[in-house]
C-alpha cells in the first residue's frame, strides 16, 4: 500500500511540474524590458525546455526503479512465505482421527475436543475402534447420533491374537497398536479420501486454541517441504519448565506425537512399508525422518488423563502428569507463522542461540548469571549431555540419536525464569544415531 502511494505522489509531482512549467514558459513575460530582442527570449525558453525535458527523464527513471524494487519485493516474499499468505485457513478441512480401545472414558476426550471445535464440517471426527470393547463402543456411539454426522465411529475388524515368541509377549499391545494405526489411517486416506488427519488419542484433553494452532499451521506443512508434521506435544512442556507466552512456535527434529497433523502423500510413503510395533519410535529413524522435521509449541495444545494403557502408568506418574495445558487461547490463524519455513528460520535461530552468553551447568542452578534473560550450555558428548539434562531436570533420553524436542541439537526451555539451550558446539554436523 505505502509503494502505491509513493508511485502516485511521484506521478502528481510529475503532472504538477509540468503544468506550472508550461504556465511560466508560455504565458510569462521573461524580461520587462520591451527592447528585449525575440532572439533572447527563444534561447532562453530552449535553455528551460532542455532543462525540464532532463528533469522528465530523471523523474521518470526514479518511477521505474520504485517499480522494478517493488517487483522484486513482491518476488522475495513469495520464496520467502511460499504462498502461504494466499490460502485461507478457514478453506481447509481437516479430519481428526481418534484412537480407542477399552476405554468408556473415551467420552472425556470426545468433550473436550467436541466443545472446542469450530461450527461446521471443517473437522469431522472419526473414532476408530480397536478392541471389540461393547461398553466403550456403546459409547461412542451415542455420540454418533448426538452429532448428526459429524462423529464417524469405525471399528478395526482384525481383533485375532498376535502370537509372538516369549521375550516379545509382553510387548504385545504395541503390536496391536501398530496394526490399528495403518487399518485406521488406510481408512481415512483411502475410504474418506482426507488430505491431511490430526491424529489424537482417547486419553487426551484439549486446550481452546487446540484447532486455531493446526488450521494456522496446515499451510505452513502444506508449503515447506522440510516439515513432515505438526504437534501439539512439548516433551519437556512441565510447568516451570516453559515460558508464559502461548505464542511461541518451534522447528523440532523430534518426532513427538501426542495430537499430531499428518499428510496424505506421507502416508502414502509410510504406509507400504509401515512397521509391526513401536510404530512411534520407527517414525524418528533417520530412514523415515529423512530429515524432516515437526512444527512444535512451547506451551502443549494436549494433555493426557490416562493412566491406563500399554506403558502401566509409569511414564504417566513420572512425567505425562506434569504437562502443562495451555489456557490462553490465541487465534494462530491472525497470526503471520511464516517464519517457521526453514529459510526464514534457520538464520535467525542459529544466530539466537549462537549469540547467547555460554554458562556452565552449575551457572544456571546456582542462578549465577541470572541477570541474563538467556543461557547457553555446551555439551560435546552423549555423557555431556545426559548429564546435563539430569541435573537440569529435563528429558534426558534420545531417539535415533535425537534428543526429545531438539533442532539441530539444541534443546530449548526455561528454568527459574531463564531461557536455556543447551547445544551443541556451534558448527553442529548432524546426529549419531549411537546415542542411545
Amino acid at each position: 500500500m505505502r509503494r502505491k502511494q509513493l508511485v502516485s505522489l511521484v506521478v502528481l509531482i510529475f503532472l504538477t511540474w509540468n503544468i506550472l512549467m508550461y504556465y511560466f514558459l508560455v504565458s510569462k513575460n521573461p524580461t520587462k524590458n520591451d527592447s528585449e530582442s525575440v532572439s533572447n527570449r527563444l534561447i532562453w525558453l530552449q535553455n528551460d525546455i532542455e532543462k525540464q525535458i532532463r528533469d522528465n527523464e530523471k523523474l521518470l527513471e526514479d518511477l521505474r526503479q520504485i517499480k522494478e524494487d517493488t517487483v522484486k519485493k513482491e518476488k522475495g516474499n513469495k520464496l520467502k512465505t511460499h504462498g502461504v499468505k494466499d490460502t485461507d485457513p478457514a478453506t481447509h478441512k481437516i479430519a481428526v482421527l481418534m484412537f480407542s480401545c477399552d476405554r468408556t472414558t473415551v467420552s472425556r476426550s470426545l468433550d473436550s475436543l467436541l466443545k472446542i471445535r469450530p461450527k461446521g464440517d471443517r473437522f469431522p471426527i472419526v473414532v476408530s475402534q480397536d478392541c471389540g470393547h461393547k461398553p466403550t463402543s456403546d459409547v461412542i456411539q451415542t455420540y454418533v447420533k448426538k452429532e448428526k454426522g459429524l462423529v464417524t465411529h469405525i471399528k478395526h475388524p482384525n481383533l485375532t491374537d498376535i502370537n509372538l515368541p516369549s521375550p516379545k509377549k509382553k510387548f504385545k499391545g504395541y503390536y496391536k497398536i501398530a496394526r490399528h494405526y495403518k487399518w485406521a489411517l488406510d481408512q481415512i486416506f483411502h475410504k474418506f479420501n482426507y488430505t491431511a488427519v490430526i491424529i489424537v488419542e482417547d486419553d487426551l484433553e484439549y486446550s481452546p486454541d487446540f484447532f486455531d494452532y493446526f488450521s494456522a499451521t496446515y499451510p505452513i506443512l502444506k508449503a515447506d517441504p522440510s516439515l513432515w508434521c505438526v504437534s501439539a506435544w512439548n516433551d519437556n512442556g512441565k510447568i516451570g519448565m516453559v515460558s508464559d507466552d502461548p505464542e511461541l512456535l518451534y522447528r523440532s527434529d523430534f518426532f513427538p506425537g501426542l495430537g499430531w497433523m499428518l499428510e496424505k502423500h506421507v502416508w502414502l510413503e509410510l504406509s507400504p512399508k509401515w512397521p509391526d510395533s513401536f510404530w512411534d519410535d520407527w517414525m524418528r529413524h533417520p530412514d523415515q525422518r529423512k530429515n524432516r522435521v515437526c512444527i512444535r509449541p512451547e506451551i502443549c495444545r494436549t494433555s493426557t488423563f490416562g493412566k491406563k494403557g500399554v506403558s502401566k502408568g509409569l511414564f504417566f506418574d513420572k512425567h505425562l502428569k506434569f504437562i502443562k495445558l495451555n489456557e490462553k487461547p490465541i487465534d494462530f490463524t491472525k497470526k503471520d507463522l511464516t517464519y517457521l519455513i526453514q529459510e526464514n528460520y534457520d538464520p535467525t535461530f542459529h544466530k539466537t542461540v549462537y549469540g547467547t552468553p555460554l554458562a556452565s551447568v552449575t551457572d544456571v542452578v546456582a542462578l549465577r548469571k541470572k541477570a541474563l534473560p538467556a543461557l547457553r550450555v555446551q555439551y560435546s558428548t552423549k555423557e555431556e549431555f545426559k548429564s546435563a539434562a539430569k541435573t537440569l531436570k529435563i528429558m534426558e533420553d534420545f531417539k535415533a540419536g535425537v534428543p526429545r524436542v531438539a533442532y539441530h541439537g539444541v534443546v530449548s526451555f526455561m528454568r527459574s525464569g531463564q531461557r536455556i539451550y543447551l547445544a551443541p558446539p556451534e558448527g553442529w554436523k548432524g546426529y549419531d544415531t549411537s546415542w542411545t
